[in-house]
């Protein structure tokens, strides 16, 4: 099974042709038949066809009588002399598909039909004249490469309803060879992109993948008989033997991870066709648009800023990955291949700073599926979560699943991004959702779907060791392990029981402890289904799931204890700030991925929104902060993206803010309005009442929600804010000025004027 017998198939082919071609006596000059397509390429496989094209220049046309005369003509050309060609190759062992045309016919045919255009690009000489084919061949290739930037949308366009049509050959159940995503079609096209001269891609990593999947094409052809490209699941273990590998699952990964390479390949070649397009044909030299953190983007891909040291900076490919991913841009192959060479080791278990990265990227939605596939391709993938491997190209053993395991995973991660807005802990479900089919790569489970329970409960194991390892503290770990654990739990018990039965919601809350987990989970069980098949969330489904959730949410609130309220460990307050009433002090502490800015003054209503506002005027992005009161002083602590002014600087700007000197005002609301989440727990705390606030992240977000409560006279007591990729998550400790909590009616008008302020409406409306 080699490619020798490819090119044997293709020469046998080619003596029949010429054979045919002789002998049904064409003229010496002006006349030539080419062959095209797969059949052009010499890769002619058993269920192949004979694409044939007969060329002839535009100054010979037919006469009625069958022969020739210099007359230009578009109509049909030698009727007797086609016939007798196509007439011998009927019989053959491929099926013939055949045309005649002239010089000007095949460019405004290349020209009126993509499909045409690519084929001619293979465009092969088998008989005739040679120098009629190169004339031809030559014309065809320039027009390709004068007309790319206008045909090349058509083409992407052409394409992706292919793929939605023929899903992905790395993961659909039943792929097929030719027309998926990542199949011989797809390879085709970035040879035809390399061939526009605009852009470039790795020949040296297509090719041998390529080869391969016309290798198992081959094989395909031979086994069903007919020349079908369709991975039926009867083929497999025929191809095992075939592709010397020990059984049917081997040969689904190797044939899977042939196409996610070829998949991958293609996604970044159109990658660097639209940002392509997306420039002026003319203009300056490509800039470095600094991130931050030793990241940087260069046309359309996140790259290193120069002076970047990975070897010192373990956090570094995870930060350049979440921020390609977060903003659905390319993260640069030599980037990641370099990162996954020279990064510095993780430690055993990850810092703050490297957890975060990590979130983000988990977190950022559909941008998360080619930054994947580029660290799985370069290695780096290999360096940060070594046991993905178990599941890549892994099929599933039910067949209500439309992906491989791996994929549905991600999916899975994609589908949670866009729920993070129910959560009150959204990096806790972006992990859950990485790692809650992680035990359908533990060898020792077997068919684990035919077994209940048994791919859940060994992943959870797995995903408390890797939860411990990705720094999460022990509660989290614990709520992580669960939500792996019983990830199952919801679906099955509202499909197979009655949500009536007391004993149902029983079974349900004696395995989820408290209601964040039990929201936790309904939010898993959502993006799992819908990362499964559409059947697997219908609405049917859904509102039995989300019943059952309802009851049981009830029955946790009834036995629900108060947590007692968070201390902050004291820190060292500057003396200015203890004698004059009026001092700001701030301190600034540099990271390898930011700085944290802290921040003393006398406390105050009001306080947290000057600070927020001076940060968000010097554009500082607030990635997390705290803020608490120490007697009569105020402290906060701010954690931010990106390095940030010097101490001296910072204190001078918000002193003045301080001072009423400069008004930096609120930040104009975010276009159309995005929608937030403002919900109160009157339980949470004895002292405060406490609010939470969810929607996606944007500037001056802190600065808004304070400032509206400090219109309406509530204090912040402290602050809890967490950015998990695209989502903020802030709880905001308030009171009334040197009182208690709010009472019912202050609550509801602080949730007003709160949730009024970030989707940019009046509170009365």
């Amino acid at each position: 099974m080699t490619s020798d017998q490819r090119a044997l198939r293709t020469a046998a082919a080619d003596t029949r042709v010429r054979r045919a071609f002789e002998e049904a006596d064409p003229p010496s000059y002006g006349v030539s038949l080419v062959a095209v397509g797969g059949y052009g390429r010499g890769e002619l496989a058993p269920g192949s066809d004979l694409d044939l094209v007969l060329l002839h220049a535009d100054d010979l046309a037919p006469t009625p009588g069958g022969g020739l005369t210099s007359q230009h003509s578009d109509g049909p050309l030698l009727p007797s002399l086609a016939e007798g060609i196509w007439m011998p190759l009927w019989d053959g062992p491929h099926r013939l598909d055949h045309a005649v045309r002239s010089e000007t016919g095949m460019r405004e045919a290349a020209a009126a039909d993509l499909r045409v255009a690519l084929g001619a690009l293979d465009l092969r000489h088998v008989a005739g004249d040679p120098g009629l084919t190169l004339r031809v061949r030559t014309r065809l290739l320039a027009d390709w490469r004068r007309d790319a930037r206008r045909r090349l949308p058509e083409l992407a366009a052409l394409m992706a309803r292919r793929h939605a049509t023929a899903g992905e050959l790395a993961h659909v159940a039943v792929p097929d060879l030719k027309e998926s995503e990542g199949g011989l079609r797809d390879a085709g096209i970035v040879k035809a992109l390399v061939a526009t001269w605009l852009v470039d891609a790795p020949q040296a990593d297509l090719e041998p993948a390529r080869r391969l999947l016309l290798d198992v094409r081959d094989e395909v052809h031979a086994l069903s008989g007919r020349s079908s490209d369709r991975l039926t699941p009867e083929l497999w273990a025929d191809l095992a033997v075939a592709l010397r590998v020990k059984d049917a699952e081997a040969a689904q990964r190797l044939v899977r991870e042939t196409a996610r390479r070829v998949s991958h390949l293609s996604r970044l070649t159109w990658r660097r066709v639209d940002a392509l397009l997306a420039r002026p044909t003319r203009g300056r030299r490509p800039e470095l648009h600094a991130l931050g953190g030793g990241v940087a983007i260069s046309r359309g891909e996140v790259v290193l800023e120069r002076g970047a040291a990975p070897g010192r900076d373990p956090g570094l490919l995870l930060r350049a990955a979440a921020s390609a991913a977060e903003r659905d841009l390319v993260l640069a192959p030599a980037t990641a291949a370099r990162l996954a060479r020279e990064a510095a080791p993780l430690p055993a278990v990850w810092p703050a700073a490297v957890r975060t990265a990590w979130i983000r990227l988990l977190a950022a939605g559909p941008g998360l599926r080619d930054v994947w596939a580029t660290l799985e391709e370069t290695g780096a993938l290999a360096r940060l979560f070594p046991e993905w491997e178990l599941l890549r190209s892994l099929p599933h053993a039910a067949a209500v699943h439309r992906f491989t395991v791996d994929r549905h995973v991600l999916e899975t991660c994609v589908e949670a991004a866009g729920l993070l807005s129910r959560v009150s802990r959204p990096d806790l479900l972006v992990v859950a959702a990485l790692l809650h089919d992680m035990g359908k790569g533990d060898p020792g489970q077997g068919d684990a779907d035919r077994e209940p329970g048994g791919h859940a409960a060994s992943g959870a194991r797995l995903a408390r060791r890797l939860a411990m390892r990705f720094g999460f503290t022990p509660t989290n770990v614990e709520v992580i392990e669960t939500l792996v654990r019983w990830h199952l739990l919801l679906a099955e018990t509202a499909t197979s029981r009655d949500p009536h039965d007391p004993r149902t919601v029983a079974h349900l809350v004696e395995r989820v402890p408290d209601r964040q987990t039990l929201a936790l989970l309904l939010a898993l069980t959502e993006a799992d289904a819908r990362a499964t098949s559409v059947k697997a969330w219908s609405s049917w489904r859904a509102g039995l799931i989300r019943d059952l959730a309802a009851r049981a949410d009830r029955a946790l609130l009834h036995r629900r204890t108060p947590e007692p309220d968070q201390e902050y460990a004291a820190v060292t307050v500057p003396p200015t700030v203890q004698t004059d009433p009026g001092r700001v002090e701030v301190e600034v502490v540099r990271q390898p991925d930011g700085a944290l800015v802290r921040v003393f003054a006398r406390d105050r209503v009001g306080l947290l929104a000057d600070v927020a506002a001076v940060l968000t005027h010097l554009r500082i992005p607030i990635r997390g902060a705290r803020a608490w009161p120490q007697g009569a002083v105020g402290v906060s602590e701010w954690h931010t993206s990106e390095d940030v002014p010097a101490a001296a600087v910072l204190r001078e700007r918000i002193q003045a803010e301080v001072e009423g000197r400069t008004r930096v005002g609120a930040p104009a609301p975010a276009g159309g309005g995005a929608a937030a989440v403002v919900l109160v727990d009157p339980d949470a705390s004895r002292t405060a009442t406490v609010l939470e606030v969810r929607t996606a992240d944007r500037p001056g977000l802190v600065h808004r929600v304070c400032a509206a409560l400090a219109g309406v006279g509530v204090a912040v007591r402290s602050a809890h804010v967490d950015t998990f990729g695209p989502q903020a998550v802030d709880v905001f400790y308030v009171q009334e000025p040197g009182a208690g909590p709010l009472d019912a009616a202050r609550a509801e008008e602080a949730t007003v004027v709160v949730r009024a302020a970030l989707e940019g409406v009046s509170a009365d409306a």
